[in-house]
């Protein structure tokens, strides 16, 4: 199947009350892995990329990758680059065949955030692509962007009011949220989820899941999360089996990289395929 639309994927899920898992993969393991996982829940999937993963591959080299294992999927897939504030990186991104961008430009004030939006959106209508927006950062440092100071929240009214006059398709709210592992037990404010919706009708993105309880998740998708960002527990399921692999074939005195990589790719499957079904995703293929 080839790459379908952000925006119809995340409104088939807010019309449906579920969540769309939105998984940052690292290489082509985790791709597969993650698309497997898809395909045996026949779920729609999002495949994100980070700044610092197209720039290691290459950008063409990376959208090869994913677009060889996209057609061969069987499920609905969109890929997404994420958090990205570099203009240059979402034009070569968008002219290469990515069909989604988060344009992170919380750093500046809402007006030029805004401004600047507008252009991206337009930019990304000409290719058949989907927008993210946010004005708010989420606390955390994740590959090599964002703080770990808690960001400034805007008034809702200015939420909504962004949301109205750039088009985004997507937006992603500060709840109380991060990424990253949470040092405490996180406090939510899950109704402004539902006022943002009932305000302008798209779908928003839960960023900081991992971590989250499952009671939380099932909340904030019903409030109309129906993208879910998965980031830090795919890494840790990626690079935790290595890990533990690894100690094993050091014990053994036997190193056989396939035996590695099945190993991965069990634990990236896995993880993936209870995410999917958390989120409510599972036989919502189409």
């Amino acid at each position: 199947m080839p790459v379908v639309s952000m925006k119809e994927i995340l409104d088939r899920a807010l019309a449906g009350g579920y969540g769309v898992a939105a998984f940052n993969i690292v290489n082509d393991l985790s791709i597969e892995a993650v698309l497997a996982a898809a395909t045996e829940e026949q779920a729609p999937v999002i495949l994100q990329t980070s700044v610092k993963t197209v720039r290691m591959y290459g950008r063409s080299e990376l959208f090869s990758i994913v677009h060889a294992m996209i057609r061969a999927a069987g499920v609905p897939v969109t890929l997404h680059l994420d958090h990205c504030p570099d203009r240059t990186v979402i034009s070569d991104c968008l002219a290469g065949g990515w069909n989604s961008v988060l344009f992170d430009a919380h750093e500046l004030d809402v007006a030029e955030n805004m401004r600047q939006t507008m252009d991206v959106v337009a930019e990304a209508r000409r290719t058949g692509a989907h927008v993210e927006g946010e004005i708010e950062g989420i606390q955390g440092v994740e590959d090599d962007l964002g703080s770990d100071e808690a960001p400034a929240v805007q008034d809702l009214e200015v939420a909504i009011d962004f949301i109205k006059n750039t088009g985004v398709d997507c937006f992603a709210p500060a709840i109380g949220n991060a990424h990253g592992q949470y040092r405490r037990t996180p406090s939510l404010d899950a109704q402004r989820v539902s006022d943002l919706v009932a305000a302008t009708g798209i779908p928003m993105a839960l960023h900081g899941g991992t971590g989250l309880s499952d009671e939380q998740f099932t909340d904030l998708i019903a409030r109309g999360c129906a993208k879910v960002n998965i980031s830090t527990a795919l890494k840790e399921s990626f690079m935790k089996s290595g890990l533990e692999h690894l100690r094993q074939a050091e014990e053994r005195g036997t190193w056989d990289p396939p035996a590695l990589f099945r190993h991965q790719r069990t634990a990236v499957l896995e993880m993936a395929r209870r995410h999917i079904r958390l989120f409510g995703g599972s036989g919502r293929a189409w």
